[in-house]
This record gives C-alpha cells, sequence and structure tokens, in this order.
C-alpha cells in the first residue's frame, strides 16, 4: 500500500483488493484438504477482534457493538469443530456485511492466479456478464440475451444464490454489495457452486418466459487481465461543445502518464471552446487523491481546495508521535489545501458535471465530495450507493491459523462541508443509470441542458 493511503489527507482505494474480500476462492490445495482445528479457529477470531479494536478508532461507527457481539458468540459456535480455510473464510465473511464499509472486510487472495490455473486446467465459468440488485434479481448485461432476468440456473433460484452471496459481501450499502457482486459474478458462482460445463437458464422478458441451455465459458474474463490505459482513461469531444472525460481509477503505475493525458484533454478542451465539461467516475473505485489534485483541479478549481474537513484515527504502531501515542483515539481538522492556479492557461471556465454511480468509492468519492462542496461542479446521476464520510488508512492484519486477512481502517475522514448528511452520496441532478447503456445518462443529461 501507498504511504498516502496511512494519511487523512489522501485515501488510497482498496476496491480491487475488496473484490478479492469477497470471492470465495479455495485455498491451495494442501491448506484447503486440512482441517483447522476448534482451538486454531477460535485463537484466529479472538486475534480479528483484538486487531479490530486495536487499530479502528470507533469500531461500533457503521454497526453497533451489539451487533458485532452477537455475530462473534454465533461464529465461535460455528468455530467449535474442524473447518478447512474455505469453511472458515465463508463464516468469518458474514462479518463483511456487517461491517458496513468498502474498506473492512475479511479476505483470502489470489484470485486471478486461481483463476488462471482453473481455465488452464480445462475448467470454465458462468457465461454472462449480470447485473444484480440488493434483492437478489439479475438481468443479463451483453450478448444476444442482453436484458434478459436469469430466473433460474441449473435449476436453483436465482435470486436465492445472489442473496447466498450477498450475505457475505463487503461494502458501505446493500446497493453497493449487489453492485460488487455483479462485478464479479462469474467467480462467485464458480467458487459457491463449482463450474458445470453446461448452463441451463430459465429466463424471463418482454412478459415471455424460456429455457436454454448455453456452454460454460473457457475464455479468461477480461476482469483477470489489469486493464489497459485505454480501458481506464477516454477522453472525447461530444455535440453542442460538451466533452466526456472518463476516469475509471485514480491510480496507475505511471501517474505522469495520467497528468501528460489529462493535460492533453484540457488542450483540446480550450482549443475546441468546450462549455459543458463532463467527467464520469462511475466506474471509478478511487485510488490515490494526488492523482485528482494534479491531474484536474489545476484545470477546474478557483478557490483553494481540500479533501475533507474533520476526521478521527487511531495511533497505531510506527504512526505516534511527541503528542499522539500508541492507542489514542485523535479528534482533528484536516490543514492540507490544494491551491487554485487562476493563470493556467488551460484552466476551464465553463460548466463542469461529475458523473457518479454505482462503482464511485474511496478516493473518488472523496474528488466527488470536493467538487460538490466547493462548487467546481454539480453531480449527476444515481443517488444511494457510497458514504461521503470515508474510512481509510487501512491496515491488512494476517490471521496465522486460517491463512485468511483482515482488512480494517485506521480513521474516519468527514467531507470538506463538515456536514455528514445527506449520509450517501447525493447527485445534485438525480438521472437514471442504466446498466445495459452506460451513454444513456450522458444522453440524458446534454438532452436536459439543451435550450
Amino acid at each position: 500500500m501507498s504511504n498516502n493511503h496511512e494519511r487523512p489527507d489522501a485515501v488510497r482505494s482498496i476496491l480491487n483488493t475488496l473484490f478479492v474480500a469477497v470471492c470465495l476462492l479455495a485455498a491451495p490445495a494442501r491448506a484447503a484438504d486440512t482441517p483447522i482445528a476448534p482451538d486454531a479457529l477460535q485463537a484466529d477470531l479472538r486475534l480479528l477482534r483484538a486487531e479490530i479494536e486495536r487499530i479502528h478508532p470507533e469500531p461500533g461507527l457503521f454497526v453497533s457493538r451489539e451487533t458485532l457481539r452477537l455475530a462473534y458468540e454465533r461464529i465461535e459456535a460455528q468455530f467449535r469443530q474442524p473447518m478447512q480455510r474455505s469453511q472458515a473464510w465463508r463464516t468469518l465473511a458474514t462479518l463483511n456485511p456487517l461491517f458496513a464499509d468498502g474498506h473492512m472486510f475479511v479476505t483470502q487472495p489470489d484470485w486471478r492466479a486461481a483463476t488462471r490455473a482453473h481455465v488452464a486446467a480445462g475448467g470454465v465459468l458462468f457465461p454472462y456478464e449480470v447485473q444484480i440488485d440488493a434483492a437478489g434479481a439479475m438481468t443479463i448485461l451483453a450478448g444476444e440475451l442482453a436484458g434478459a432476468r436469469i430466473e433460474r440456473i441449473n435449476g436453483v433460484p436465482a435470486e436465492r444464490v445472489a442473496r447466498e452471496l450477498l450475505d457475505l459481501m463487503a461494502g458501505d450499502t446493500p446497493a453497493l454489495q449487489a453492485n460488487l457482486l455483479s462485478r464479479r459474478f462469474w467467480l462467485y458462482y464458480w467458487q459457491a457452486y463449482g463450474a458445470p460445463q453446461r448452463f441451463e437458464l430459465a429466463l424471463g422478458q418482454g412478459g415471455q418466459s424460456r429455457t436454454v441451455t448455453v456452454a460454460g465459458s473457457a475464455a479468461l474474463p477480461s476482469s483477470v487481465a489489469e486493464p489497459t490505459f485505454a480501458q481506464t482513461y477516454g477522453f472525447e469531444l461530444l455535440p453542442d461543445k460538451a466533452a466526456l472525460l472518463t476516469i475509471n481509477q485514480f491510480q496507475w503505475p505511471d501517474p505522469q502518464a495520467f497528468y501528460d493525458f489529462t493535460n492533453d484533454a484540457f488542450t483540446k478542451i480550450h482549443a475546441a471552446g468546450v462549455t459543458t465539461l463532463i467527467i464520469d467516475v462511475r466506474g471509478n473505485t478511487g485510488g490515490n487523491d494526488d492523482m485528482w489534485k494534479s491531474g484536474i483541479l489545476p484545470y477546474v478549481a478557483d478557490k483553494p481546495a481540500r479533501n475533507g474537513s474533520s476526521y478521527i484515527k487511531k495511533v497505531i504502531a510506527g504512526r505516534a508521535s511527541g503528542t499522539e501515542k500508541v492507542g489514542d483515539v485523535v479528534h482533528g481538522f484536516g490543514d492540507t489545501w490544494v491551491a487554485p492556479q487562476p493563470d493556467n492557461p488551460l484552466r476551464f471556465t465553463g460548466t463542469t458535471y461529475v458523473l457518479v454511480g454505482r462503482l464511485t468509492y474511496s478516493s473518488a468519492v472523496l474528488f466527488s465530495n470536493v467538487m460538490q462542496d466547493f462548487g467546481f461542479a454539480k453531480l449527476v446521476g444515481a443517488r444511494g450507493y457510497a458514504r461521503t464520510r470515508q474510512t481509510g488508512g487501512v491496515v491488512g492484519v494476517s490471521l496465522p491459523n486460517t491463512g485468511l486477512e483482515i482488512t480494517i481502517p485506521r480513521f474516519v475522514l468527514d467531507r470538506p462541508s463538515g456536514s455528514r448528511e445527506a449520509a450517501l452520496v447525493h447527485p445534485d441532478i438525480v438521472l437514471p443509470d442504466s446498466p445495459l447503456d452506460r451513454r444513456q445518462t450522458i444522453d440524458a443529461l446534454l438532452a436536459r441542458l439543451r435550450p
């Protein structure tokens, strides 16, 4: 993890890691086949509880301590019998939705390597991308069956499949948990239900029902590979002197490549006389705040800005100072400001809109907060996924007996305005965001802006 992720003034996303956390990957064969003794399982549970108390500044922030206590007691009772590591993960992962925080979860690693090995050995995967809602409804997103609702998979009600997996998902809200499940459904289905060579799907579409049988996919999903720059960032000039800047993450191995990209985009914006700028972060799970502080704010900010206001943090070993000792819970106020650049020849003086949506999270939420609170842009899109009050400074703790890991944030940051209402990211302009056609929201916004 970057050191930036350990500071209240820079929150680094761990949503890519979160996608590891919510998968049901089996351990390597030796570990998976070896039962873990009850005393070892319970020792890991005790360590998990102790580390949450050591690291988190306020464990009862998003879930009551009583709810957690009852959950721990339930898990302790289940841990009175031997379990394989995959079983232990499924048991501990029931804490993930209770934490109600996309930065806090129990995980086991190496899902990309496991997927490659599975496919290389002749295995197949669920063949369709889907969108799942918080109630478990499942819709196919692409291909010849796009828009069809899946009612049963190999005889099992699709909503039951989804609900079983949602019970293991991390995320701020049930809606965010469902969006995260949607993004890796092929993975979760594989580990929960196996990998049959063919899938019988009962579908509903346009008032009609039908059953189809399709082969499993032998292709590696695109998400197994790291996305290319062109898949992550995009720029397009639109009609009516508008432009679209798509930013799907605020992290890149070579940050200068991102800064060159945004400089080129604002050069084209200036040359084309653009008056309406749309910045799309609907698919942005976060990253490093420095990316948007240095790559976007210089072109749109007309006043000093900071990514938050008050914060609460836990002082842990390695983070103590003369005034803050290990174990202290510190309440403070952010004082790191980014100055505007009024003389920047590429500074955009038109109207800016930021599209937020299903996967806007972590640093992307902080970016959205800044753009909204300082009046640099209006937020557009669907409401109700992620909190404006974000955790950060995550610390990973290994559980030695199970080989699992708990990820725990050590600070909580309030938005720049200091307001905690609305609790969730709330667009200034609410527009539907169809999972079947992401362009629909852009077109609806442009139509709304036309005289």
